[in-house]
């Protein structure tokens, strides 16, 4: 391996940000490459200030170069001005540590975090001067691998990726390289790639697109099954069962140049039990495994003085749930070693869960805006969502942020949700216009932001089967609300464009048949397609039509009960019988309370990975749980007092 740079370098003057390619951020590993070594490129498919703050690629990026056998780095799609510099060239796709060519490399793994990067994800394999499809690909090539939250359906880059990873990676990334590893030593001999990909298939968590066929019945896929023995005709995700076994990052990278959410970011917990319907993340993730409240502390203190951040976020699906969240908080807020300077924010709050307590302990601090997320405008649709928020707790947490001191705040929204009316469309504008009022008595310059969002009915949630709200109808619904808005001067209306939601759903809903249409734009120059400057709609319908595809079929139609789903041979943790039940409830408006503190709705997340919720403490319970997983949960809900941890059986 040798390092790029020579060439590299003299080319990055002639780019609009050359901070973005040059590494070296405070945190960053010096790599140790070796032939025995295993040599891993971390690659995020956007620019570098999206993907930098990224924590999933942070963390497999410090545990893997924790290893003896193993070396990461990482890398970031070039914007279109280096991308042409380095084609013209012949300079191909480099890692920002030591600047080694992407083709280098044993594996090339992109976490994919959005459906509308998989033109980038295509792009950045080509310009590593790797065979875009992977039947093309020999032993001299690198594996290419991928992991996030996209992976629960692969389908659409089944033909370009070796390897997806379906779920948590810490563990999982060790028994990928040990098997990569031995082929390694082994000599990478003809024929030694599918028999890689192959026993990679038997790893719990791996799913190996090649080793399965895909039938169809004229327009409809009939099944996806494994074409060996050996290979699962299920494949299940990974979960780790204790996240406190799992410190990471420890050294988190603070960038040269600014990026986006440039701050400490300390993940208090995985998973969320709040069981809305429309969210993928919180029912792929589940079940709810809380990070010990003292390592929360320990990592908040150590990072802020090793970074120099002032503003710490606590990550997670909803982080206002955190068992003892106020005093997380307080103790950041207080630490003298932060001279009162630190600001603490709360991404995903939820309404019912914010209360005067934090937010007296968050305007302690420097004040950032607060966000919340109603999702719908009315109670009988968020009765429908399970979004169980009733106007009086969303007054309530205006209320209890405007009277500690803030001004601004947003409020995001989607439309396009099942059962939706124009009366639930408009009841965002209400919202929004109380909100207002309501921060009026506290402060002349109270403003509310409506952000709104198209609706993407996403794999292994109970809205898996129902048909997406076509771009004009999304649209339409966008100008009902900017017209009812346009005279309220305290409130700001964005929306996400409608078009880009339709492509969002070709790529989350679509099966392997999708991946000819996503090869047709990369070649006709569609990369950064979730950049609205680079967005081209035209693109994508075209590109449909020249494979005999519709997005009529794709996305807009519901499924039946009994129709086959391009991921039903992988797993979530989800019964499908439970997802369809919620489903049916979802139309009758049955709303499901939290099951962190009810008996257990069977959704199968617990019982099929043998741990159940992980609610934190400061330490573990001498001689470990007691009793069953159930009784300890209950003793914890909300006014008991007694917050509690369960561990793994």
């Amino acid at each position: 391996m040798s390092t790029l740079w020579p060439r590299l370098e003299p080319l990055l003057a002639r780019v609009q940000k050359p901070a973005r390619y040059i590494g070296c951020e405070d945190g960053a590993q010096v790599p140790q490459h070796a032939p025995h070594k295993v040599a891993w490129l971390l690659a995020y498919p956007d620019t570098y200030e999206i993907g930098l703050p990224n924590q999933g690629l942070q963390i497999l990026y410090e545990i893997l170069n924790e290893r003896p056998d193993a070396v990461a780095e990482r890398t970031y799609a070039p914007w279109v001005d280096l991308e042409a510099l380095l084609r013209a060239h012949g300079l191909p796709l480099f890692s920002v540590d030591t600047h080694r060519g992407a083709a280098d490399f044993d594996i090339v793994a992109f976490n994919l975090s959005a459906e509308l990067v998989y033109t980038n994800v295509l792009n950045c394999i080509d310009l590593a001067g790797v065979p875009v499809r992977s039947a093309d690909r020999r032993p001299e090539h690198p594996l290419i691998g991928a992991g996030g939250h996209c992976t629960y359906n692969p389908e659409p880059l089944a033909d370009f990726v070796d390897f997806f990873v379906l779920g948590d990676g810490e563990e999982v990334v060790a028994e990928i390289t040990e098997r990569v590893g031995d082929w390694k030593r082994g000599g990478r001999s003809p024929g030694s790639r599918e028999r890689l990909l192959r026993t990679l298939a038997s790893v719990e968590g791996v799913y190996v697109p090649s080793m399965y066929d895909v039938a169809y019945d004229g327009d409809r896929l009939v099944a996806v099954t494994p074409r060996f023995p050996e290979v699962p005709e299920r494949v299940e995700k990974r979960t780790i069962a204790d996240l406190g076994d799992w410190p990471y990052p420890k050294r988190q990278l603070v960038p040269l140049t600014e990026v986006v959410h440039d701050r400490l970011n300390v993940e208090v917990f995985r998973g969320c039990t709040r069981g809305c319907r429309f969210c993928q993340a919180g029912m792929i993730t589940r079940p709810v495994r809380e990070r010990p409240r003292d390592q929360v502390r320990r990592m908040v203190g150590e990072g802020l003085r090793r970074t120099g951040y002032d503003e710490v976020a606590l990550t997670s699906l909803s982080t206002a749930d955190f068992s003892g969240i106020e005093s997380v908080v307080a103790d950041t807020v207080a630490d003298p070693a932060n001279c009162g300077q630190v600001s603490v924010s709360l991404p995903s709050l939820r309404v019912d869960a914010f209360t005067v307590g934090i937010a007296a302990e968050l305007q302690r601090a420097r004040r950032t805006g607060l966000t919340f997320a109603p999702e719908a405008g009315t109670w009988r649709l968020r009765r429908v969502i399970n979004k169980l928020i009733a106007e009086d707790d969303l007054y309530g947490a205006v209320e209890s942020a405007y009277s500690q001191g803030w001004r601004r705040m947003k409020l995001y929204f989607m439309t396009g949700l099942p059962t939706e009316t124009d009366e639930d469309t408009l009841g965002i504008a209400e919202l929004a216009r109380r909100c207002t009022e309501i921060g009026r008595r506290h402060t002349r310059g109270a403003s509310v932001t409506v952000s709104v969002g198209g609706f993407v009915p996403k794999p292994f949630t109970p809205f898996q089967w129902f048909g997406q709200n076509t771009a004009a109808e999304l649209q339409r619904k966008m100008w009902l609300l900017r017209d009812s808005l346009r005279r309220d001067r305290s409130v700001a209306f964005k929306w996400h464009d409608p078009k880009a939601t339709l492509v969002e759903g070709l790529a989350s809903r679509g099966d392997r048949r999708m991946g000819a249409v996503i090869e047709t734009v990369w070649r006709a120059g569609g990369t950064f397609q979730e950049w609205s400057e680079h967005f081209d709609l035209g693109l994508w319908t075209d590109a449909l039509a020249a494979h005999g595809l519709s997005a009529e079929d794709i996305v807009y139609r519901h499924r039946h009960q009994d129709e086959v789903l391009p991921w039903d041979h992988l797993s979530a943790g989800l019964h499908k019988d439970f997802l369809w039940q919620d489903w049916r409830d979802a139309l009758d408006e049955v709303g499901l309370p939290d099951c962190r503190w009810t008996p257990c709705y069977d959704c199968g997340a617990c019982t099929g990975y043998s741990i159940e919720h992980v609610v934190a403490s400061a330490t573990p319970p001498a001689g470990g749980s007691q009793g069953t997983g159930q009784d300890l949960t209950a003793a914890a809900a909300p006014g008991a007092g007694v917050p509690v941890r369960l561990l793994a059986r």
